[in-house]
């Protein structure tokens, strides 16, 4: 019998694998411990209602039960359940064809080339209304990049995309998520232009 402070020292990698070969409910519960809160979090934040990303991270993780014999260590096992989480939100607001808005509650590093420099300088509140104007896809692909710091590798494998036409999409999400904060930004200056004292 492993003790609990040795199970606390494990990779996620190897408690899955302890999972997958015993069943034993107590190594999941590890993994559970580690990840819920930043699971329930991700859903919340395209959700926006708490009880919402409850039951999303409940049904998340209980997939995540039937699907972990199929980890195959390609990537860190807190990538690929983020992949799972992003792609479950996805899928389920899509369904509901509601538009969300993602708010930014977590800081977003905005790593990678010189260019993103306008990026990075770009308001959080109006960065957040201009995420919410893109497409779920387009929202997951630039969480995934710059908030959870996901390699183009490793998104191209998760997505069963060429490295290439992730680097795009990427591109593209950039593009218009700077085409959106900008035409937000004219939009508050007309308005104050209009409604100032002159």
């Amino acid at each position: 019998m492993i003790a609990s402070l040795e199970l606390k020292r494990m990779t996620d990698e190897e408690l899955v694998r302890l999972y997958v070969a015993s069943q034993s409910n107590r190594y999941f519960e590890h993994l559970y411990n580690r990840y819920s809160d930043k699971v329930y979090r991700k859903c919340l934040m395209f959700t926006k209602d708490p009880v919402k990303a409850e039951d999303f991270t409940h049904d998340i993780f209980m997939r995540l039960i039937v699907r972990l014999s199929s980890f195959k260590e390609q990537s860190k096992f807190s990538t690929w359940l983020f992949s799972i989480t992003y792609n479950y939100c996805t899928d389920q607001l899509r369904s509901n064809r509601k538009k969300t808005e993602v708010p930014l509650n977590e800081e977003m590093d905005w790593l990678d080339d010189g260019d993103d420099k306008e990026v990075m300088e770009m308001e959080a509140q109006r960065l957040q209304k201009a995420l919410g104007q893109l497409t779920l896809e387009e929202q997951s692909l630039l969480l995934m990049k710059y908030q959870d710091e996901v390699s183009i590798r490793e998104i191209a494998a998760i997505h069963n995309l060429s490295e290439s036409a992730v680097k795009m999409r990427l591109k593209r999400a950039k593009e218009k998520l700077k085409k959106r904060y900008l035409e937000t930004m004219l939009f508050i200056g007309l308005l104050l232009a209009k409604f100032s004292p002159g």
